[in-house]
C-alpha cells in the first residue's frame, strides 16, 4: 500500500461572473520511503497540492490517504493532530516563531505529537545540521541559511512518515541548499521517511532520484 494515495481530489480555488476555477488530481501517489521532486512553474497548483495534502487546505471532494487513514474524513482537531504526528512541513518562508530561540521553534511542533524524546531529538537534529552551537539564539540572529537548516529540524522532529517541502531552497544560495537537501534526506532515508518537495529549481530537482511534472498530477479547470 502507498503511504500516500490522492483520487479525483477536487479544490475550487475561485469564482468569476461567468466561471468557476477548480484544481483536479485524478490520482497521485508516493511510496513509503520514496523521494520525489514535483516540478512546475509558480502558479501552477504545486503549493497548493501540498496544502491538500497536508490538511492546511481541505479538499471540496476526493479523497486523501495517509498511511491508510483518509484525512478528508477527519475533523479539523482530529486533522491538525495527525499532521503532527505523520507530517513533517518545511515552508517556503519558514513560518519560524521571531520570539522563540532556534530550539524552542522546532520545539513547538512536538506539542500536539506523542514525542517522548522532544528535547534529546531536537538538540540532535539540531547539532546535526550544524546549530549546536547556535540553538539559544533567536531567527533574526541567525542567517537565512540557518533559518532554514530550524525550519527542516522541525520538519523532522517527529519523525514523521511524510514530508513535505514547499520550495525550501528558494531563499538561500546553492552551497545551503545542496547541503539542507542532502541533510533532509539523509534523515529520511534512515527513518523510513517519503519525501515530496516541489520546486521550480532544476538544481534541486537534480538532486532527487525521482521527479515528476505538475502538469502530468494536476489539471487546472475551468467550468460554468
Amino acid at each position: 500500500m502507498p503511504l500516500l494515495e490522492l483520487h479525483n481530489v477536487i479544490k475550487r480555488l475561485g469564482n468569476t461572473r461567468e466561471r468557476t476555477f477548480t484544481l483536479h488530481i485524478p490520482e497521485f501517489t508516493l511510496e513509503a520511503s520514496q523521494h520525489l521532486a514535483l516540478v512546475g512553474a509558480s502558479g501552477s497548483g504545486k503549493t497548493t497540492l501540498l496544502h491538500l495534502i497536508s490538511g492546511i487546505v481541505r479538499a471540496d471532494s476526493g479523497s486523501i490517504r495517509i498511511a491508510g487513514t483518509d484525512t478528508t474524513t477527519l475533523t479539523e482537531a482530529r486533522r491538525d493532530r495527525f499532521r503532527a504526528q505523520h507530517i513533517g512541513i518545511v515552508h517556503q518562508t519558514f513560518n519560524l516563531l521571531q520570539g522563540l530561540t532556534a530550539r524552542e521553534n522546532v520545539l513547538v511542533a512536538t506539542m500536539f505529537a506523542d514525542n517522548k524524546e522532544a528535547e534529546e531529538r531536537t538538540n540532535a537534529l539540531l547539532a546535526r545540521l550544524g546549530l549546536g552551537a547556535k540553538m539559544h539564539n533567536k531567527p533574526r540572529e541567525l542567517s537565512i541559511g540557518e533559518q532554514q537548516r530550524v525550519a527542516v529540524a522541525r520538519a523532522l522532529v517527529n519523525k514523521p512518515a511524510l514530508i513535505l517541502a514547499d520550495e525550501p531552497t528558494a531563499s538561500v544560495d546553492a552551497p545551503n541548499a545542496a547541503r539542507v537537501i542532502s541533510e533532509m534526506r539523509a534523515v529520511a532515508s534512515e527513518e523510513g521517511a517519503s519525501i515530496l518537495t516541489i520546486t521550480h529549481d532544476a538544481a534541486v530537482q537534480a538532486m532527487f532520484p525521482e521527479s515528476v511534472q505538475i502538469q502530468d498530477v494536476v489539471r487546472s479547470l475551468e467550468g460554468s
